[in-house]
């Protein structure tokens, strides 16, 4: 079996080989085979493809019979455009990290550790002291969570654990005894973002999603209150969220995903039009938020057992679009 890895899933091929049986070969594209058709010639139709990535013009996607995502989200993939003969798996295992980065977002927003280390200086010890700043505390704080799936529920144990209230909203979601404690119908997202201390967005991107957090939204949002994006950013409006920090119309913002991304290894972007980077009341960091040293690893062992699980002709997990010819 033929496996072809595209771009980043491509530093990963020694993980997936340790995993399979002898045999397979292995071929590495460049990140720019996910948009360019210039290298269509090395996918054959009973391949493997592992990317994040995969767009072409209709008609002119080459044939393959599995296209493994190494990650959840799909909108990096053009699934209308993709052979009726291919079959679409993804894979999770970042919800732990993300789980993590969002605690942590939250306990630095009350506790300021960064800023308490600061003000600890020896020479001036007794003021620090006798002066401290009082700081906050996550217990008794509303997390509002838009969306269910699995990093939603992973923040959400967490969260329970630190003695927060949790509110959520899924349109195909419920509520969940022990680990919701509000569940909010989509129509009363007002609700929700009045009454959250942090509103965390963990949705995947779609239509119904993109542009969800608008100027109206933001508005609605307690002016202390911190928006925490860890899925796609175009499901805020990033000039209406870009005004509201501006103006301190919200208390601020923890930012991991962003607008734009390079298309290639040499493509230098911006990841936004506006300069959140520049706010003080805005954490910005690069897309890293699940990148832990343990998530490639998980990843591509689950990768390997469908793999495996392919060539023994036995039903995929996480199969995420079944063939239609």
């Amino acid at each position: 079996m033929k496996i072809v890895m595209v771009g980043e899933a491509a530093n990963h091929q020694a993980t997936l080989a340790a995993e399979l049986p002898l045999g397979c070969d292995f071929v590495s594209l460049p990140r720019e085979a996910a948009h360019s058709a210039a290298y269509d010639s090395d996918i054959a139709a009973d391949d493997v493809l592992i990317t994040l990535r995969l767009t072409r013009p209709a008609g002119r996607m080459p044939a393959f019979r599995l296209l493994h995502v190494p990650g959840a989200g799909l909108d990096g993939i053009a699934l209308d455009t993709l052979p009726a003969s291919a079959t679409v798996c993804n894979v999770f295992e970042h919800e732990i990290p993300i789980a993590e980065y969002v605690l942590l977002a939250m306990l630095e927003s009350e506790i300021r550790l960064a800023e308490m280390r600061q003000r600890f200086v020896q020479k001036s010890w007794s003021d620090a002291y006798l002066h401290r700043v009082q700081h906050g505390e996550l217990y008794g704080r509303t997390l509002g969570l838009i969306g269910m799936g699995r990093i939603a529920r992973a923040i959400a144990q967490r969260a329970k654990v630190f003695g927060m209230r949790v509110m959520a909203t899924d349109p195909h979601g419920s509520a969940v005894p022990g680990l919701i404690d509000d569940f909010v119908p989509q129509n009363e997202l007002d609700r929700l973002l009045g009454e959250a201390d942090f509103v965390v967005i963990a949705c995947p991107l779609n239509d119904a999603t993109r542009g969800m957090m608008g100027a109206a939204q933001l508005a609605r949002m307690k002016s202390s209150a911190v928006l925490i994006n860890v899925s796609r950013a175009q499901i805020v409006e990033e000039s209406a969220l870009f005004a509201a920090l501006q103006r301190r119309q919200i208390g601020g913002a923890v930012l991991d995903v962003w607008y734009r991304y390079p298309a290639a290894a040499d493509d230098q972007v911006s990841p936004a039009d506006h300069p959140f980077h520049e706010l003080p009341n805005v954490v910005c960091t690069p897309h890293s938020c699940a990148w832990t040293a343990n998530l490639a690893a998980r990843r591509y062992r689950f990768i390997a057992g469908n793999i495996r699980r392919l060539m023994a002709g036995k039903p995929l997990l996480n199969r995420v679009r079944a063939p239609s010819a």
